[in-house]
């Protein structure tokens, strides 16, 4: 059996009989220059007699026994060298994310807060699914809406959140090549997806505001499912390019992104190739996203602002506009946030800047989703003061 390297030209032992008879030939194959002999091969014929056997095998021992010096010798050499070439030839497996930085008394405390924050997330978001699910008041499109915008805060705190706590509290911050870039895409994708409910939230409340009349035969459970299943597909087809064009990127030198989570730009910037394309596109399409949502939650409010204006009642103007309160605070919190991180250069901002306002969008906001909407909204809160009287009775 013969072994080659590049590094290491290995050398073939190879003996022969020579003629059939008794003699043998010992021949050495190299790659060029001095090597390692690895194996020792025999070729014989079965003819021979047990004497001639014994008288045959000296050679052999005098080839074994050099091929023996010379792994000694070689092999580590051979080891040696091996490393040195194998980061300009091995695809990166893992990434570490660095995280925070922090000292271990104030990750332990931080660990502890984010914990909090994440449980409650998921608490108050499935309350509201839940509350929707089982009040009747609430089967409106309004709430079918708001609904779906808490399956997507659930579904994206669970996409980044468990991996940070566990890096907080763990010395192993490592996370595999194909676990990153799936944390990468179901991160936009699903934030994607939020922007553009949210512009079709803004849609609901101008025609429930501006054509109240007619608003239960625009804005039917037809026209809801359809808007939302364009939510989603939307999503996928925004973020699924930039995705595909990850997996053409050769990652072949450093793997530590100095991020919480693998955010697209830190990755893709450790790749081996010419990547100012790909950033230079995903910014682009993270502004024509941002900026379409916002354009139209933009002049939907501005129409419900000017109808509510023009109310002659204070009550009315009140109480409808408590009713968009809710909404507009909670799309004031994700514009600002995405587009201070992904639509506005990032030239002269710290690190530590860039992962607080990470820390915002992707913890602190789907916490207040919930809360706001709950504080805000009497149909809300009367829906769960009743689910929980109901409850009380059941005990």
């Amino acid at each position: 059996m013969a072994s080659s390297s590049n590094s290491t030209p290995l050398v073939r032992c190879v003996e022969e009989r020579d003629g059939g008879v008794g003699g043998h030939q010992l021949q050495w194959s190299t790659g060029g220059g001095g090597g390692v002999c690895l194996v020792t091969e025999l070729r014989m014929s079965t003819h021979h007699s047990s004497n001639e056997l014994q008288a045959n095998t000296a050679p052999m021992v005098v080839a074994q026994s050099l091929a023996n010096t010379m792994l000694q010798s070689g092999v580590s050499a051979q080891t040696e060298i091996a490393p040195r070439n194998q980061s300009s030839t091995t695809q990166v497996t893992e990434f570490i994310l660095i995280g925070f930085q922090l000292p271990k008394s104030v990750e332990n405390l931080f660990f502890v807060m984010l914990l909090a924050v994440f449980l409650l997330t998921l608490t108050g978001n499935i309350t509201i699914i839940t509350l929707v699910c089982l009040a009747q008041q609430l089967q409106t499109s309004m709430y079918f809406f708001l609904c779906n915008l808490s399956l997507l805060e659930i579904l994206f705190v669970l996409t980044i959140t468990p991996k940070m706590l566990a890096n907080l509290v763990s010395l192993n911050k490592t996370i595999s090549f194909l676990g990153c870039a799936a944390q990468c895409y179901f991160y936009f994708f699903l934030g994607t997806t939020e922007f553009i409910l949210i512009a079709v939230m803004s849609f609901d409340r101008y025609v429930a505001v501006c054509h109240p009349l007619r608003y239960a035969i625009i804005v039917n459970g037809r026209v809801c499912m359809t808007l939302v299943l364009g939510c989603w597909i939307g999503g996928f087809l925004s973020t699924i390019g930039p995705i595909v064009l990850f997996f053409q990127l050769t990652f072949c030198g450093s793997n530590v992104i100095d991020h919480f989570f693998c955010d697209y730009a830190p990755m893709i910037k450790l790749s081996c190739n010419e990547v100012q394309f790909i950033l230079a596109l995903v910014s682009i399409l993270s502004s024509v996203v941002l900026l379409s949502s916002l354009a139209v939650t933009g002049v939907s409010y501005v129409y419900i602002i000017t109808t509510i204006v023009r109310m002659n009642s204070t009550k009315g103007r009140l109480k409808t506009f408590s009713t968009c309160a809710s909404h507009l605070t909670v799309a004031s919190i994700f514009y600002g946030s995405a587009i201070f991180m992904y639509s506005l250069p990032g030239q002269g901002r710290s690190l530590a800047v860039q992962k607080a306002v990470a820390v915002l969008t992707a913890v602190v906001t789907p916490l207040l989703n919930p809360f706001i909407y709950t504080l805000r909204n009497e149909k809300v809160k009367e829906a769960l003061r009743d689910c929980l009287k109901r409850q009380t009775l059941k005990l």
